[in-house]
This record gives C-alpha cells, sequence and structure tokens, in this order.
C-alpha cells in the first residue's frame, strides 16, 4: 500500500531524562504545552514561569543568572495597569510596585532553581523582535503600546548564536552538569505574514544547528519538523490553523518520549496512565459495592505510587469518594 506520510526516525538522546529530572521549560505556547504534558505525567518541571516568550534574545535575557531584577526602565501603565516590556501580561498589577515584587520574586526562585536544573527546554516562537526607541533596548512584548514606540527586528543567525554564548557561559558557572533541549515552535506567526514566518523558522532552525554542533551538552528535538512534514494536514491544526490540536500535540510528545526518556521513566509513566484512566473512570453506581471495592483497590495503587511521586490531591479525592458510602 502506498505510504501517504512522510515519517522521519529521530536519534535517541544520550542526554536522557528520568523520574529523578528537574525540569525547566521556557519560551513560546509551546513550552507550555511540553511542560503541561511533562507535569501531568509527574514529572518534576516548572513550566514557563515567566509566561509566553517567542524570541531567543527575550528569553536569553531574563534566564541569565545575571539578570537580578526587573529592568526600572521598562516598567509601563497602560489603561491603569502595569507591566513590564520583559515579560508576558500574565505579569500585570494595578500598582507598579506590586508587579515590581512579584517580577523579581520569580527571577529570585529561577536564578535558586537553575542551580539544581538538570535539563533546560527552550522552545524558539520567531525571529522577529520588538525594540523599545526609548530607552534604545530589545523587549519581549509590546503590551499593546502605539506603534510609534517601537521599531520591529529580524534576528540574524549569527544574533542568536551570540547571545547564546554568553548565556551558555553563565549557566555553566551556575550549574556545570545542565543539559539543554532546543525546539522551535510548530506554531505558525501568520500574523508576521506568511513567508515571513518561513523566514523567521528557517532562521531559528539555522540557529539550533549551530548550537548543538558547537555544544555537546545542547540537542534540538524537531517539534516543527514533525508538524510541518509528518503531520502534514490541517486535520491536526486548532480551527485557528495556526495552533497544533490535542492530537497533534499528544503525538508530538510521544516522539519527545521515545527521545529522551530513559526506559525506567517510560515504565513509570506506563503504570501512571493507567492509574489516570482509572482516576478518570465514571461507575454506572457509584453507591455499588464493585465501585466501592475499586476505589479501594486504586487507593492502595495510588499509595504505592506516593513512594515514588506526589500524589496527595489523587489520594485526597479517592479518600473523599469512599467517604461517601
Amino acid at each position: 500500500m502506498q505510504n501517504f506520510r512522510t515519517t522521519f526516525q529521530i536519534p535517541v538522546s544520550k542526554h536522557q531524562i528520568s523520574l529523578d529530572s528537574q525540569m525547566l521549560t521556557l519560551g513560546s505556547c509551546f513550552a507550555d504545552v511540553v511542560g503541561g504534558q511533562l507535569r501531568e505525567n509527574k514529572l518534576d518541571v516548572l513550566v514557563n514561569p515567566f509566561g509566553t516568550l517567542f524570541n531567543p534574545l527575550s528569553i536569553f535575557k531574563i534566564l541569565s543568572p545575571s539578570y537580578r531584577e526587573a529592568d526600572e526602565r521598562l516598567f509601563v501603565e497602560n489603561q491603569k495597569l502595569w507591566f513590564n516590556y520583559d515579560f508576558h501580561s500574565q505579569f500585570v498589577s494595578n500598582s507598579k510596585e506590586n508587579l515590581q515584587e512579584q517580577v523579581n520574586q520569580t527571577i529570585y526562585a529561577i536564578n535558586t532553581l537553575l542551580s539544581t536544573t538538570t535539563h533546560l527546554i527552550i522552545t524558539f516562537g520567531t525571529a522577529f523582535i520588538y525594540k523599545l526607541l526609548n530607552p534604545q533596548t530589545y523587549i519581549s512584548n509590546c503590551h499593546k503600546m502605539p506603534n510609534n514606540l517601537f521599531e520591529k527586528n529580524l534576528l540574524s543567525v549569527k544574533d542568536i548564536c551570540k547571545s547564546f554564548a554568553i548565556l551558555y557561559k553563565e549557566l555553566k558557572e551556575v550549574n556545570p552538569d545542565l543539559k539543554v533541549i532546543l525546539t522551535v515552535s510548530p506554531v505558525r506567526h501568520t500574523k508576521d505574514g506568511v513567508p515571513e514566518n518561513q523566514l523567521s523558522k528557517s532562521i531559528l532552525r539555522a540557529a539550533c544547528h549551530y548550537l548543538t554542533t558547537d555544544y555537546e551538552d545542547i540537542t534540538y528535538f524537531p517539534s516543527y519538523e514533525i508538524m510541518m512534514d509528518d503531520l502534514r494536514d490541517y486535520r491536526f491544526y486548532k480551527p485557528d490553523l495556526i495552533h497544533p490540536n490535542e492530537v497533534a500535540e499528544q503525538y508530538i510528545f510521544e516522539k519527545f518520549a521515545e527521545t529522551y526518556f530513559d526506559e525506567n521513566l517510560k515504565s513509570f509513566i506506563g503504570e501512571w496512565q493507567q492509574i489516570r484512566r482509572a482516576i478518570n473512570h465514571r461507575p454506572f453506581n457509584e453507591k455499588s459495592e464493585s465501585h466501592q471495592k475499586f476505589l479501594k483497590n486504586l487507593l492502595e495503587d495510588l499509595i504505592k505510587m506516593s513512594k515514588r511521586v506526589r500524589v496527595d490531591e489523587e489520594i485526597y479525592d479517592v479518600q473523599t469518594a469512599l467517604s461517601r458510602f
């Protein structure tokens, strides 16, 4: 039978992720997707703590251990709310002081976390970047301020690699064993224009190539290529035709797991998925003896699982359900 898909092999990474790994995801909204799936499978991961960051330079800037506190010049008020140009709009407050405290606490927490993180997963979204004209500096988010305050630029491969080299040196001083996984977001930035999006993605992909060539502890995961070639069909997109749908996200995550998870972790996830299915089971009769027995068995499995990962909430929910009998 004729093959109607373009599949390709992804080599298993030598930088394996285990159940004991501590991970941090940063970058575009696809970092939320990958991080969320890791978290759902009970891995130790902090998911996009700075909010969505699309361009590499903004990611590198706030990830740097030398970035100790938010730039005072980049706080801005818009419609009686305060934002910071370096951060996503999830960082918002009706007071500059409160926002400053919120942002700086997050910066401090990440700087502390970096010393114990085993895997840093960075997702690049676009090579387009905005420069604030006064003061002259690249920013992460325009926060719907007037267009005449900014200048839109396109990063080069050299810009990205040069900026990363500085960050890499700083990260290795803090955590010599840190492994970095780079990926290009499969989300299409069509607002920039379709040809412009392809240009942007090609720059990001080329930068990833050179970074993985120059640094042996950096690997690239081809989420973009999986979406563009293996899943080349609009049925794998959400109705906006920009974002991958849940089927595509799950498929890409399974490929990620095949590439990076060690055998013990794969085995654990198989066990955990069985428990998750049991948790999500909806009984025909909640008051039946058979359902009570089902819940008791589930509770036993969760208690055993609690020796390996945190399942406090799940245990509480099952105990609450049993208390209704």
